[in-house]
């Protein structure tokens, strides 16, 4: 995407929300505050702080960084420049990653400040993910299967900081959810990666799905989203319900179970109910929340 003349505030500010993926914030803001929220059982200003952090900032440092050394298959991809992610001009690149550091610094110091060292590790640690998914010389994103642990990593160490933060007692099922959490991140990148193999594979970039192909990393995803819910079974009552929450993703991700390479485009339509999906899935977890609460109080 090239714009003539120069960029207008409005038209940055504009590409640089698309960049941060708006329909994806809640994915990351939501573990954060539930996972503070249950256990601190208040509201405070680290709450309020922490999940504003996790909503906006962390997801355009995260998307935003991706988006900027993504930009040669970005261009090759042509359900870019939506939800799926914007392709940004290249006199953006430099002010992306500049509002993404600035945006997160203040809130960084913030919770630096009021964490412990602990908090420190695993915040540093989730940031140290989110730049090297897809920034060199790391650039995890193109190591197979690494991808996939650092896609989930983004998703599911909010909720770790939330716990770390609010100094949880780790128990086995505790553990057993984070872990049903670890498996859903690695599916859903893994599903996700499936619709770019032949965008990836042009630009010469590598992924889980480039290198072992649509059809198996479908079925890897598949026994990953069937393993998250197995790993529900052991969590606390009423959390072995949520395991019945893995089924529409199975559902959703088994017609793409013989996939071929060529074709891999067509995952794009299961992609966008998995979207959705997701916004169905946070509202039956918060329910789940809400009743574990009620019977803890």
């Amino acid at each position: 995407m090239t714009v003539a003349g120069p960029l207008r505030a409005g038209a940055v500010a504009q590409r640089l929300l698309v960049s941060s993926r708006p329909v994806s914030w809640i994915n990351t803001a939501f573990p954060f505050a539930a996972a503070y929220v249950m256990t601190t059982r208040q509201i405070d200003v680290v709450l309020i702080v922490g999940t504003l952090f996790f909503l906006i900032p962390y997801n355009l440092a995260m998307y935003g960084i991706n988006d900027v050394f993504d930009y040669e298959s970005d261009l090759r991809n042509p359900r870019k420049g939506g939800a799926h992610g914007a392709v940004l001009d290249r006199r953006l690149h430099r002010a992306t990653l500049t509002a993404a550091a600035v945006l997160c610094l203040p809130f960084v110091v913030f919770l630096a400040v009021v964490g412990s060292p602990a908090s420190w590790a695993v915040l540093a640690a989730s940031l140290f993910f989110v730049v090297f998914y897809s920034a060199p010389p790391l650039r995890l994103k193109e190591r197979p299967f690494l991808d996939s642990i650092t896609s989930s990593i983004h998703f599911f160490s909010p909720a770790v900081y939330g716990l770390v933060l609010a100094e949880a007692t780790w128990t086995w099922p505790l553990a057993a959810l984070v872990a049903a959490f670890a498996l859903w991140g690695v599916a859903s990148h893994a599903f996700g990666a499936v619709q770019d193999v032949v965008a990836d594979r042009d630009a010469g970039i590598a992924s889980i799905a480039t290198v072992r192909g649509a059809r198996w990393t479908v079925r890897f995803a598949l026994c990953c989203y069937a393993a998250a819910g197995l790993a529900m079974l052991l969590t606390a009552w009423p959390g072995p319900l949520a395991a019945l929450l893995a089924l529409p993703y199975v559902v959703t991700v088994w017609p793409y179970r013989r996939l071929a390479d060529a074709d891999a485009a067509e995952a794009t339509a299961g992609w966008r109910r998995f979207l959705w999906l997701n916004q169905f899935t946070g509202f039956a977890v918060t329910l789940l929340l809400i009743w574990y609460a009620a019977l803890t109080a």
